[in-house]
């Protein structure tokens, strides 16, 4: 019978520390990170790629070529583009393990341990920062989702004219690449829909995978504007909890 009694114990007193760690989680930072790691790796794996894919489609069907010269060209900007997607996905690797540390020494769990006074000394002094950072964040990831929106556009008209070839067939529509800024003004690369190359491209696999893989990495970047939104509303209940509960026990499960 004692046997039984100590077993039953233990029994409970493990199920009341597993309920005890799962009450501690904060599940609202945890979802922050998991989408903000989402958005990251869907933009900067997808935005690496459309941009090889735009080397390509540039080179092939619109004979642009780099220039011998280390000149601020295309094929620059977008090797520029590409190190900053390298910079982009560590950073923010970095950035969302601070991010889940920070939510959870905001959690009741940690403050039991170590007391309030002290939690909450260091609580508002790290919530606030970080409210600060993830602001900034979020205002530079909306900034990146206009910007990653042109190529969409520009690939979307291209795209849909290929889809539709058979309407505007007999036209004299032209792309000229001068128009996007891709090229000098006083270079002229031009692909009318009557000339074989931009059959070609049609008929080729390499304008479709990069259209989608940029409307891909467009949704990376609205997805990583999400998580800085829940992750800034996380930040600031936590520093409204931290500031205002300096006495007695208070649990955080943001």
């Amino acid at each position: 019978m004692e046997e039984n009694m100590e077993e039953g114990q233990t029994q409970k007193g493990c199920s009341e520390c597993c309920l005890k760690c799962l009450s501690g989680i904060p599940y609202a930072s945890l979802i922050a990170t998991i989408l903000l790691y989402a958005g990251v790796a869907l933009f900067c794996g997808c935005g690496h790629e459309a941009l090889s894919g735009t080397v390509t489609i540039l080179q092939t069907h619109f004979d642009v070529v780099r220039s011998p010269v280390d000149a601020l060209d295309v094929f620059t900007m977008i090797d520029i583009f590409k190190y900053v997607i390298y910079g982009v996905a560590a950073a923010f690797f970095v950035y969302g393990i601070l991010l889940m540390v920070e939510g959870f020494f905001t959690t009741g769990a940690i403050r039991d341990l170590y007391g309030d006074f002290k939690i909450t000394t260091c609580g508002r002094c790290v919530s606030a920062w970080f409210i600060m950072l993830t602001y900034i964040f979020m205002l530079a990831w909306l900034g990146v989702t206009a910007f990653t929106s042109l190529p969409v556009f520009m690939y979307f008209n291209i795209w849909n004219t290929c889809q539709n070839t058979t309407l505007v067939e007999g036209s004299s529509l032209c792309f000229d690449l001068r128009q996007y800024g891709i090229v000098p003004i006083g270079e002229e690369k031009r692909l009318c829909i009557a000339s074989e190359n931009f059959l070609k491209m049609c008929e080729s696999n390499e304008l479709d995978l990069t259209f989608h893989l940029f409307v891909c990495a467009l949704a990376g970047a609205g997805a990583a504007v999400i998580a800085m939104v829940v992750a800034v509303s996380v930040l600031i209940h936590n520093h409204v909890i931290l500031t205002s509960k300096s006495t007695g026990r208070y649990c955080t499960r943001f």
